[in-house]
């Protein structure tokens, strides 16, 4: 589904990612382990396009995506949950999910697509069906994940990549949101996970450390 193949980026001058290769299979969680600074964030970051300068190849579903700005990118299917969440703070829970809807069907049968997804998430994320008109501002950590998490799944995406989903967060809603997780899994979602407290670790089909390498050869476009 997904496949990189000696991947490089860069961050301005610096390089932070040196020659990485791995795939993602159909209905795969694959976890991405490495110390800080490994690159587990850009390597997400560039394979939804949102780092400017890099070289090698990244494909989705046998295809080039590496020319494709971010959103051609989610349009194709590519779901992604930031580490700082990136919520629409001044927004209401409900507002935040409302505004990543996707759907396909016509205008008039559109709104209940859309009240359908959202069912869908609530029921992954049963503690954010009493705060529907709360705003994200005023949410805890791990209930502003739970709605990051849960507004990517509005854009119904065929792979997620999830950058530490776990991290900082109260234990009794770390369990939570693994356990939606395992059930996305189970209901065949794709997803890359870059994460370290080995939660879903146990339950992947494969972890990936992520390591410092030699500098590749491929120039910095732009430089």
């Amino acid at each position: 589904m997904l496949e990189v193949r000696d991947l490089c980026a860069w961050h301005g001058a610096a390089q932070a990612l040196f020659g990485v290769s791995l795939r993602v299979a159909v209905g795969e969680l694959v976890v991405l382990q490495g110390l800080n600074g490994a690159g587990k964030s850009t390597l997400l970051q560039a394979a939804m396009g949102l780092v400017p300068r890099v070289a090698g190849t990244i494909s989705y579903q046998n295809e080039s995506i590496i020319d494709l700005p971010p959103f051609r990118r989610a349009q194709r299917g590519l779901g992604y949950v930031p580490e700082d969440r990136c919520l629409f703070t001044a927004l209401t829970v409900k507002e935040n999910l409302r505004i990543a809807a996707r759907t396909d069907v016509k205008k008039r049968s559109a709104a209940a697509e859309i009240a359908r997804q959202e069912d869908l998430v609530l029921t992954l994320f049963p503690a954010l069906k009493p705060m529907l008109r709360r705003n994200a501002a005023q949410m805890s950590g791990g209930e502003q994940q739970m709605l990051s998490i849960a507004r990517t799944l509005m854009t119904q995406p065929a792979l997620m990549l999830l950058d530490e989903p776990c991290e900082g967060i109260a234990p009794v809603l770390v369990e939570s949101i693994r356990d939606a997780l395992l059930a996305l899994k189970a209901q065949g979602l794709s997803m890359l996970v870059a994460e370290q407290n080995g939660i879903l670790a146990e339950r992947a089909d494969r972890v990936i450390t992520l390591v410092a390498q030699q500098p590749c050869n491929a120039i910095a476009p732009g430089l």
